[in-house]
């Protein structure tokens, strides 16, 4: 566990540098760009897989309006005061799409270029991932434009607090539930918690992701990796081919999602033969020792460094050509468009990233017959851990990293049944079927509750 704690540090770090580097104009430009894409994709793109499986399930465009506008937007102003006495204010949103189903859920981001529009569509998406998981929250989405990596730990803790005081009156354990997200984690988190606790008394289910010292789940920090590996493996069992085991594996990513994703699948028997992250990418045609790697990265070197394994550096996107069975992007949201899809040569897609694949992309890929495993499912096993863990809170009891696991296994195999079942009985793609499946929830929940 802490090899990939390790690892996830090693790459904000090296984002956050990067970052830098684009920002001052020497180089790096892509790290910005792709974010860039991503946000403008992320809202159009949810639009268009709704659309879709609106279509399919008979139902009239008119809800398309109503499942896509937020019950709640709050923007705010937060004000701190920063360690060389200067005043700094920061644009700060939480966006509450809907709780027709349970509290609002959601994480909080901490990013220099994140907008109301991309939380917008985020906490849109947060809907759909807790109706197809099938747990009882809603959807949710938080964040603050900045750039972590300009401020101190005192200022980020100092910045946490101020959100917190500017949100309290919206969140709340049966109100609106917290997680952390981009830079953010554990650690801010536990902030949270403690500031929320100082107005409404102690409270520790008003967040997920806390320190497991303080009032946080096992499994927590590997639940989405886990939930990743858990998807391909379901995914390879239906389509006959038995596990991951012996399966060639490319991920894009190598922080927590991607980073945990690897390491099981390693553990079980399938062959990671290209990893990359912000630094670049490796291949091996042999495979590489996930563990041996993880503890290369966490000495603090680069991950293009690592040559054991017979292992060499490619440029970065040449991972998204790797010829493999399964190709995981664990990164960034829109990088796979038309022209990407075009060029891949994998068998299928498990996205452990949120929104990697853009409509025409999943258009080619689809014509290819290069079947996708949705965001919305693939990478559901944070939400789901996050909702163990506020069960944990308000029973005031704690369960063991095996039961937490086996719970979480449970509900992966659970939604990929009710996805695949859509999928083979409505010949549709498996990212139509799991929002047929998200959709039919939430609407019959709100018509239940009288909401339209």
């Amino acid at each position: 566990m802490w090899a990939v704690k390790g690892c996830a540090a090693h790459y904000q770090r090296i984002v956050r540098a990067a970052c830098e580097q684009a920002q001052r104009g020497r180089g790096t430009i892509a790290v910005n760009d792709a974010w860039k894409r991503s946000l403008t994709s992320h809202a159009a793109a949810t639009n268009t897989f709704i659309q879709k499986a609106l279509t399919e399930l008979g139902l009239p465009t008119r809800f398309e309006k109503i499942l896509m506008t937020p019950r709640r937007e709050v923007s705010v102003q937060v004000t701190i005061l920063k360690d060389n006495n200067e005043i700094a204010t920061f644009n700060a949103y939480r966006v509450q799409h809907d709780n027709s189903r349970g509290p609002y859920k959601g994480g909080i981001r901490y990013h220099p270029q994140c907008d109301l529009d991309d939380v917008r569509s985020l906490a849109s998406l947060m809907t759909w991932k807790t109706a197809v998981m099938d747990v009882p929250f809603g959807g949710a989405k938080g964040g603050v434009t900045v750039d972590p990596g300009q401020l101190s730990g005192e200022e980020l803790q100092r910045l946490t607090k101020q959100l917190v005081h500017s949100l309290k009156d919206v969140i709340g354990p049966y109100a609106d539930i917290p997680a952390p997200d981009m830079n953010t984690g554990a650690r801010e988190m536990a902030w949270f918690f403690d500031e929320y606790s100082k107005y409404s008394g102690f409270s520790p289910a008003v967040v997920t992701g806390k320190p497991v010292s303080l009032h946080g789940s096992l499994g927590r920090d590997s639940a989405t990796g886990r939930g990743v590996f858990l998807a391909a493996n379901s995914l390879l069992e239906h389509e006959g081919l038995e596990s991951i085991k012996g399966k060639t594996v490319a991920i894009q990513g190598f922080g927590n999602v991607g980073g945990w994703a690897a390491k099981l699948i390693h553990e079980y028997g399938g062959k990671v033969i290209a990893i990359s992250d912000i630094s670049g990418a490796i291949v091996s045609e042999k495979g590489v020792n996930v563990d041996n790697l993880l503890e290369h990265v966490n000495e603090g070197n680069s991950l293009i460094t690592y040559t054991d394994d017979g292992a060499s550096e490619i440029p970065a996107h040449e991972i998204l050509e790797i010829k493999c069975d399964v190709f995981i992007p664990a990164a960034l949201g829109g990088v796979i468009d038309g022209e990407v899809a075009e060029k891949m040569n994998c068998k299928f897609i498990v996205e452990g990233a949120n929104g990697p694949t853009l409509p025409e992309g999943d258009d080619v890929l689809q014509s290819r017959g290069i079947k996708i495993l949705p965001d919305i499912y693939a990478n559901g096993g944070g939400v789901a851990v996050s909702y163990m863990e506020w069960v944990q809170n308000l029973q005031e009891l704690n369960w063991t990293l095996d039961e937490v696991n086996q719970k979480l296994a449970h509900t992966m195999e659970g939604a990929f049944q009710q996805i695949w079942t859509i999928h083979t009985e409505r010949g549709v793609p498996l990212r139509t079927a799991a929002f047929m499946l998200a959709l039919d929830k939430v609407l019959r929940v709100r018509r239940q509750r009288g909401f339209v």
